[in-house]
């Protein structure tokens, strides 16, 4: 048993028209094509379907027929398809597809052309249980939050939530059933006693039907709000980024003379340590990581944004410099992974401080311990740091991000 497809695409699409320009969502292009189309093609790959009707307004029934023959032309459908025109309501439009139906047709599947990203798998769900002999299907969702029944501003009832479902299109109909029910609501409506009417389901448990539900799909979204249109947004592969710091420190020769700093690293003080100069509190394990951070995002170091010139960074907290580098990282849209640190120097000796310095590091990334490296070496008393004149640190840090993240950041940093 294979049904025919009604394909509503017969709305104007109002509360989105702000966001669309005018153009109704079913209208809107997606990966080139418009989100009717993706339905009918969804349709055509479940190999459950034996045509569609496309239902469209009536002032472009000619216009998207057109369009109809064109889309076939280039990438068949491989089903037959026909038109019709839509109605002042959707049960309306739903009526005037039942009448194009062929006459062999026993079973029909209705589906919102707004809902874009329908699987072929749901589609095959909802016709099995029609060939199993049910003579209406929905699909359906679990309600996950607590919904109240209200009246104005007051809460009158808390539906039980168990009981309810969240549903979904395609819904699948045995056609006579279907075709009576809407003549039921037709002549009720003649005498002024119809409800109003949100899906065809209402109508065939207004007739006594049993309405079967099958389990839907989260990711079968109704295209309704303009929120809605960032699914159908292109997605940005996350790509790897590294960046590398370094940073290096002389040693105060007068632990008490100006721009002496008692020694921090990773933000803790490290006891018995040469004092060392320094416009901030001279933290050269976070100025290195501020710095990979920063290279990372594309947006200079760290002098560019906390230049030893400005008296308001004068002995400020290098916990705080990493705070603000932190937010420019973050709106950069990088995900920060890994970063691997190494301080060079004769003295202080570092095995004792090292576990805490690097948990430290991780607390302020708000990473993992185990996302955080931490080495500590000697130069064999070569160069300037053999020579126990300073100490220096190398920072690299791994993250993941989209290749055009960095605009807002751009924009954005020099409000620090």
């Amino acid at each position: 048993m294979r049904p025919w497809a009604l394909l509503l695409a017969a709305g104007r699409g109002s509360r989105m028209a702000a966001a669309t320009g005018g153009t109704a969502k079913q209208f809107l292009l997606w990966k080139g094509l418009p989100l009717y189309w993706h339905s009918a093609l969804t349709f055509s790959r479940s190999a459950a379907v034996a045509g569609v009707v496309f239902v469209f307004p009536p002032d472009e029934l000619p216009a998207r027929e057109a369009e109809l023959r064109t889309l076939d032309a280039h990438a068949a459908l491989g089903l037959p398809w026909k038109v019709a025109c839509g109605g002042a309501e959707r049960h309306d439009s739903v009526r005037n597809g039942l009448a194009v139906l062929p006459r062999e047709a026993t079973h029909v599947l209705v589906h919102d052309a707004a809902r874009p990203f329908v699987s072929a798998r749901l589609v095959r769900e909802v016709r099995d249980a029609l060939a199993d002999g049910a003579q209406a299907v929905i699909p359906g969702l679990p309600v996950t939050d607590t919904i109240k029944l209200v009246e104005g501003e007051r809460v009158s009832a808390t539906l039980p939530r168990h009981r309810l479902m969240a549903v979904q299109t395609p819904q699948g109909f045995a056609l006579d059933a279907l075709k009576a029910a809407h003549a039921a609501h037709a002549a009720a409506a003649a005498e002024g006693g119809a409800a109003p009417v949100t899906d065809d389901a209402m109508l065939m448990e207004a007739a006594g039907h049993t309405v079967r539900i099958v389990a839907g799909e989260k990711t079968n979204l109704k295209i309704t709000t303009a929120e809605d249109m960032a699914a159908l947004a292109p997605p940005q592969a996350l790509l790897p980024r590294t960046g590398m710091g370094y940073d290096v420190h002389r040693f105060a020769p007068d632990p008490t003379g100006p721009g002496a700093r008692p020694m921090k690293l990773g933000g803790l003080l490290i006891d018995k340590a040469p004092a060392v100069l320094a416009h901030s509190d001279g933290d050269v394990l976070l100025h290195a990581l501020c710095d990979a951070l920063l290279g990372c995002a594309c947006l200079g170091d760290i002098g560019d944004h906390f230049p030893d010139a400005d008296a308001a960074f004068d002995n400020i907290s290098s916990a705080l410099l990493l705070d603000r580098v932190l937010t420019l990282f973050h709106r950069s849209g990088l995900q920060l992974c890994h970063a691997d640190l190494t301080i060079v120097a004769q003295k202080p000796r570092l095995a004792a401080h090292k576990d805490a310095i690097r948990k430290n590091v991780a607390r302020l990334l708000h990473l993992p311990p185990t996302s955080v490296n931490l080495k500590a070496t000697t130069e064999e008393r070569l160069g300037f740091t053999g020579r126990e004149e300073g100490i220096k640190a190398y920072a690299v840090v791994s993250a993941l991000g989209a290749s055009s993240a960095t605009s807002d950041a751009e924009r954005d940093s020099h409000a620090c």
